[in-house]
Parts: C-alpha cells; sequence; structure tokens
C-alpha cells in the first residue's frame, strides 16, 4: 500500500521528505512546474515502494499509508492520484 501525504502538509510544505526517497516518487519537488502553485508534495501513488522512508523525515507527520488513513483524510488518497493523472 502507497504511503499519501495528508493535509497536515499544507501549512508547512516542508520537502524533508523528498531528500530520503529512494524512488523519487514524491512531486513537485523546487525547480518542477507547478511547485509554487502545488499547496503540497504528493506521493506518487505507482512509485512508491512503501519504503517508509518519508515517515521519519516528515516534520508534521503528514504521511500516512493508505490503508491507514482517518474517514477524514481519505480524500487525500484521491487528491494525491489525481495530481499524477494529470502530468
Amino acid at each position: 500500500m502507497t504511503y499519501v501525504i495528508t493535509g497536515v502538509c499544507t501549512t508547512s510544505k516542508d520537502m524533508s521528505c523528498v531528500a530520503v526517497c529512494p524512488v523519487d516518487c514524491i512531486h513537485p519537488v523546487a525547480g518542477e512546474p507547478g511547485f509554487d502553485d502545488a499547496e503540497q508534495p504528493f506521493i506518487n501513488p505507482d512509485e512508491c515502494i512503501d519504503c517508509d522512508a518519508c515517515v521519519p523525515a516528515c516534520p508534521v507527520d503528514a504521511r500516512r499509508p493508505g490503508d491507514q488513513l482517518s474517514d477524514e483524510e481519505l480524500k487525500f488518497s484521491a487528491i494525491n492520484a489525481r495530481y499524477f493523472s494529470r502530468r
């Protein structure tokens, strides 16, 4: 099950997770189109290998396994997937 970045990240947009991701599946990053407009980074559900590396790197605890999202967080799974369907 892939990880999902929840709305908690929108308040900080911290990119610590990008540096530790071994498969570079978190986007957009600085310099990429859409970075300034994105409220948060997103995890590509087709590329995430569920390695857990992003979890301890996140200072606001915004990453969750997709199968452990609360009812309030479920919408972020669709938001993350939708971001990559537009790319």
